[in-house]
């Protein structure tokens, strides 16, 4: 089963607890604090594996965990970090972010490895606190916790000539006879109902992946037929072979089944509009007069397309066109993301602004990033703990701007879900 799209949870791991310990020996006296750092929560990696080809597995498992860091110990034992999560898709999977729909990774390259969470830092023992006022350090950092995101895998094959046209037009026999492909070939519509894949290999040794995607028809670009969910494929390849029944063997024009699918292409996305198109005007050896060719290959002369005449059923024509696409195919630099569609998902190496103070009515309201990752690793119940956080929030310039600001003693500072009142 041929299986291209699919909606996944994935959560990184969480950094361990720095312990709180003291050096405690027979005749050392006041041995000081010595509790070792958390370890690092595991990643969340997409790995190309090209062993698949489809995305089948994630039809049946939705959720993908990493591990957790372990705890830090005594005598400056460091817990140990999680291993990261290594999940495998096949080459041309997209990785997009379920919430915004923006691209994540793409992962087309051959033994291509992208982090898309990265695992919770460990927490910092208490040995990493003493000071000479503050000798026996009675609190530690708790480990940052790990991320959970939901994202949509699509697999886009990477074929870099895709035949395109209505269905029962000839693709099929077409990649049949000029690859080693078996795709299944029948007298009525949508005989396709997933996308194959063959190497064509001509007389001259040029050689090149040919993927045959199931027949579109008019409103595909909304859904219909087959349309939506195989017009993605079309998007990685870089020659469209535009196949038409010449003949009109079904009872349409040519013509317009010809406009019709470039018409859906526009719809569904105006790059892929653009892309070149080489048309093969497929059924000489049943056409009746040349008044269809003619039509067409006026049609596709003004949108540029070079125009071949073929028959899939007894070869004619196929080794000189499939010649000129090998031809054109080397000239055509490799295709990239727009730089519009790429994004780096969230790490902790962002730049990002730290912390932003704002009025909200009687209150200061503090929030950012670098403060929320702070919260997180403070022990409220501890008073140590606590001073620690204060004299932190002066060094990061906080406690000034919140004096610039007009603060005075007894207004309500607020960061997060935690309230307390100015003290000078």
């Amino acid at each position: 089963m041929f299986i291209d799209y699919a909606k996944i949870t994935i959560i990184s791991g969480n950094g361990g607890n720095g312990a709180i310990s003291f050096r405690r020996e027979k005749y050392v006296a006041n041995g000081g604090p010595d509790g070792g750092d958390g370890g690092k929560g595991g990643s969340v990696y997409f790995q190309v594996d090209l062993g698949l080809n489809t995305l089948i597995d994630f039809r049946y498992k939705k959720k993908f965990v990493a591990k957790n860091g372990e705890n830090g110990r005594g005598s400056r034992c460091a817990g140990k970090s999680a291993e990261d999560l290594y999940i495998k898709v096949p080459q041309g999977t997209i990785v997009k972010d379920a919430a915004t729909g923006k691209i994540l990774a793409d992962l087309s390259e051959v033994g291509q490895v992208e982090c898309i969470l990265k695992g919770g830092k460990g927490g910092k023992g208490n040995c990493h606190f003493a000071t000479p006022t503050r000798q026996i350090p009675n609190f530690a950092e708790t480990g940052e916790p790990g991320m959970e995101r939901e994202v949509i895998l699509e697999l886009k094959l990477i074929a870099e000539v895709g035949l395109l046209g209505y269905p029962n037009v000839g693709k099929s026999t077409i990649l049949s006879r000029m690859t080693l492909a078996t795709p299944k070939i029948a007298d009525y519509h949508f005989t396709t109902l997933e996308p194959s894949l063959g190497v064509v290999k001509l007389k001259n040794g040029d050689s090149f992946v040919m993927a045959d995607i199931p027949g579109l028809i008019e409103g595909a670009s909304e859904g219909v037929g087959l349309g939506l969910q195989f017009l993605r494929h079309v998007e990685r390849t870089k020659i469209l072979l535009h196949v038409v029944d010449v003949a009109g063997t079904e009872g349409r024009d040519p013509v317009e089944d010809f406009e019709k699918i470039n018409q859906e292409l526009k719809k569904y996305s105006e790059k892929l509009s653009k892309k070149l198109q080489i048309v093969a005007a497929n059924k000489i050896d049943v056409l009746q007069n040349d008044d269809n060719f003619a039509r067409l290959e006026k049609v596709a002369k003004e949108k540029g397309y070079e125009v071949f005449k073929i028959s899939a059923v007894t070869g004619e024509g196929l080794e000189e066109l499939f010649t000129y696409v090998a031809k054109v195919l080397k000239e055509i630099p490799q295709e990239e993301l727009d730089e519009s569609e790429k994004i780096a998902y969230y790490s902790l190496e962002e730049e990002e602004i730290p912390w932003v103070i704002k009025r909200d009515g009687g209150k200061f309201v503090i929030s950012g990033k670098e403060i929320e990752t702070i919260m997180r690793r403070i022990n409220f119940s501890d008073y140590e703990s606590l001073a620690y956080f204060h004299n932190t929030l002066k060094k990061m310039g906080i406690d000034a701007e919140l004096r610039r600001m007009g603060i005075k003693e007894g207004d309500i500072v607020k960061i997060f879900d935690w309230e307390f009142e100015f003290e000078e």
